[in-house]
């Protein structure tokens, strides 16, 4: 951040009177810029024994396959955003949702918000997406999973549907990805 947006003076970074850490503020209006993390927002939606899966139209990880989801818009709830993201990534519309999996994302300032519910309709594109289709488990594409918390969500519903039983799980993401896409976690 370079200007505040409140007078379009240029901010100072400063710890502020009674905070502990690094801030933008306003020498001008003395507004504090608060800098926090932005919220991803998801569904994996299913059909019987398949999940639907999209292969990515843009960077980051172009033509890797994921879930439907992004970034949370003010004014909406996260499972509103969760089911506008399936909509505009897959075409497609979920009952029955249910929150599923919570990632802490610090190093990158993300929180992820995931819900799964099934499949009501038809699917299709949309422009963020080459190509979407239904995987059951002995499909899916491992090594070609766009990102880390991928791999965690497909791994443990799977395992959970085995179970009937769906917990909600709140972690960072595990190292399977970097297996399964063959990288070399930092030691």
């Amino acid at each position: 951040m370079k200007y505040c947006s409140d007078c379009g003076t240029e901010v100072v970074k400063k710890i502020p009177i009674d905070d502990d850490r690094l801030r933008y503020v306003c020498p001008q209006c003395e507004i504090t810029h608060y800098q926090n993390p932005k919220v991803v927002v998801g569904c994996l939606p299913t059909s019987g024994k398949q999940v639907l899966l999209c292969r990515r139209a843009i960077e980051p990880r172009i033509g890797f396959w994921t879930i439907p989801a992004g970034f949370m818009e003010n004014g909406e709830t996260m499972l509103e955003g969760a089911l506008r993201e399936t909509r505009e990534e897959a075409a497609a519309k979920v009952k029955d949702e249910t929150l599923y999996r919570l990632f802490d994302i610090p190093h990158i300032n993300q929180v992820y918000v995931l819900y799964f519910g099934e499949l009501d309709g038809d699917f299709g594109i949309g422009p963020e997406t080459l190509e979407s289709r239904l995987f059951s488990e002995d499909e899916i594409p491992w090594s070609e999973l766009a990102f880390p918390i991928v791999t965690d969500v497909l791994t443990e519903y799977f395992e959970d549907r085995k179970t009937g039983e769906f917990p909600i799980r709140v972690s960072i993401p595990s190292p399977l990805w970097a297996k399964h896409v063959g990288w070399k976690l930092p030691m």
